[in-house]
């Protein structure tokens, strides 16, 4: 799904290991982070605070369907106050020119180009490395995205479903259980794009990896809206 929606540079590798890797990537979240300052290019001392879901876990094919559920709930009821840390870490960086979450689709221009000027990346850990499969370490090579890039991903994506949803009545939120292989077994993802399904989380870590190896640019997420909407029935 990822892999196609933005014309990528060059080929992307199996969709199932990136979904994997994605799925590791959340489940660190778990652990608790002091808050980062996400105002460095305008140095204001103005706190970003990390999203930080209140479960043991977020390898979602180890969660009981109590947990994923409580999850869905807990994620739709966090979503506008995660919107607002949006807003304020976007206002407080240099040239954001006053962003507001308008719920447009012109919004996410803008929301693009920062979001593309925040995504940063760490070497990858020893233990990390073991885990990534050898033909997608080139694609990895660049690190691994930082626990705020991960959290602003997270951020835009809950703000991206918003976008769908008020300018498309027909899509709405659902949870896909049945096989636990499945790619966003558990996790709330919109629904109508057809057959297809639309995980904006997932989504947006693809985008993140994207703008980190430099396959994808800051028109990222505003090509990512056109393409699904094109596939609303």
């Amino acid at each position: 799904m990822c892999a196609c929606m933005n014309g990528p540079a060059r080929r992307l590798p199996a969709r199932q290991n990136i979904n994997s890797r994605d799925q590791r990537v959340l489940a660190r979240f778990i652990v608790s982070h002091p808050s980062l300052p996400s105002c460095t290019l305008a140095r204001v001392e103005t706190t970003y605070n990390l999203i930080r879901p209140p479960f043991r876990t977020l390898k979602f094919a180890e969660m009981t369907k109590k947990e994923l559920r409580e999850y869905d709930r807990w994620f739709l009821d966090v979503l506008p106050q995660r919107i607002g840390e949006l807003t304020k870490a976007v206002n407080c960086s240099a040239g954001s020119g006053g962003w507001k979450p308008t719920y447009t689709t012109e919004s996410l221009n803008s929301l693009g180009n920062w979001f593309a000027s925040q995504v940063e990346t760490r070497p990858h850990t020893h233990d990390e490395l073991r885990h990534i499969p050898p033909h997608i370490r080139d694609w990895t090579s660049g690190g691994e995205l930082t626990d705020r890039t991960i959290s602003l991903a997270t951020d835009v994506g809950m703000y991206l479903s918003q976008v769908f949803l008020r300018n498309n009545s027909s899509l709405r939120w659902d949870q896909i259980f049945g096989s636990k292989r499945y790619v966003d077994y558990g996790q709330p993802v919109l629904v109508g794009f057809g057959k297809a399904r639309f995980n904006p989380v997932r989504m947006m870590l693809t985008l993140a990896y994207g703008l980190a190896s430099k396959t994808k640019d800051s028109q990222g997420l505003q090509g990512i809206y056109h393409y699904w909407s094109k596939m609303i029935g």
